[in-house]
This record gives structure tokens, sequence and C-alpha cells, in this order.
């Protein structure tokens, strides 16, 4: 078969032509990534994602453009969303720290801050009217949407909404006086 007819094939859901198109592209595809990643484990991860994404876009595959070339693009352009995303992942990191264990327990006084500033602050939720403390609560402390507390308080959604921001705003105005 040639290389357009496996394409067709694949095209109307034929596995063997997948499989076909899979084995013959594969090594390049994969020597491609190993190239740029210098890392067997993710050459192969994104030959994996690159040929899953081939497959599910085939229809958009243009005749004029060599095959290979646009199976070698979509791994390049996967590699680079990888590497984009590591690079948003790390970039708040110091590297020189990055391999340090941090304590993330809370220290005494940590907790004794928190309290404080919790009691505080549900002190200045009760000075606000019923039903803003009403809102607040069942958002903030129940976690429910927008959705439920409108349901919960047989009122508009729209309503919610404001009497929840504010909410907000007055109890920012007296924490921040």
């Amino acid at each position: 078969m040639t290389n357009q007819q496996l394409i067709e094939a694949a095209k109307k859901g034929e596995q063997s032509a997948f499989k076909k198109l899979l084995d013959k592209y594969w090594d390049s595809v994969y020597a491609f990534q190993l190239k740029r990643t210098k890392n067997t484990y993710q050459a192969e991860e994104v030959c994996i994602q690159s040929f899953a994404r081939a497959f599910d876009k085939l229809d958009t595959y243009q005749e004029q453009f060599n095959f290979k070339t646009w199976l070698i693009t979509i791994s390049k352009n996967i590699q680079i969303d990888i590497n984009r995303k590591k690079s948003i992942e790390t970039s708040d990191l110091d590297q020189k720290n990055a391999n340090q264990i941090v304590d993330i327990e809370p220290t005494a006084e940590d907790r004794l801050i928190t309290e404080q500033n919790l009691t505080k602050l549900l002190g200045h939720i009760k000075s606000l009217k019923p039903h803003y403390q009403e809102v607040i609560h069942l958002r903030y402390f129940k976690e429910l949407s927008y959705k439920a507390i409108a349901e919960e308080l047989n009122q508009p959604i729209n309503n919610v909404k404001v009497k929840l921001l504010r909410a907000k705003k007055l109890l920012a105005e007296r924490l921040n006086p």
C-alpha cells in the first residue's frame, strides 16, 4: 500500500492502517524527539502523544505536505507545550533550593496567629447584617456554588452574586479601615 492509501484507509477507521503508519513513522519521530529531549522516557511519551493527536486529527492532514513532516511538526509542538508547562511550574522555584525539603508544618506561632486572624475575621463577619452573613457562610464555609446558594435561599442567582459582592466589600472595609 502507498502512503496515501494507508492514510485514506486510516481516515476510514481501519486499524491495520493506523498500525502500519505507526510502525512506518515511529522510528523517525522517536529519533527526532530523542535528539531534542536526550531522554528516552520523555521522547517515548511525546511520540505516544504525537501519534494519538495525529490520528485524532487525521482528517486535517493535507496531502500536499509530507506525512512524516506533519507528524514531526505535531511532536515538536507537543514538546514545546510540555516545556512551557514545565517552565511555568518551576519558574517560581529557585533552582538552587529546588531539591531542599521544606518543612510545611506550621509553627506554634503560626497557628496562634492564624487562630487570632480567624477569630478577628469571624467577629467581622458576625457584625454584618444577617443576610450577608448567610451568603458568606454558604459560599465560603459550606463551599456551595452560586446556583446551590440561590436554590437554598430561593432567590435568583444574580441576587446571590450581588449580595456576596456587597458582603465581601463591607468585610474588606472593616478589615482595612
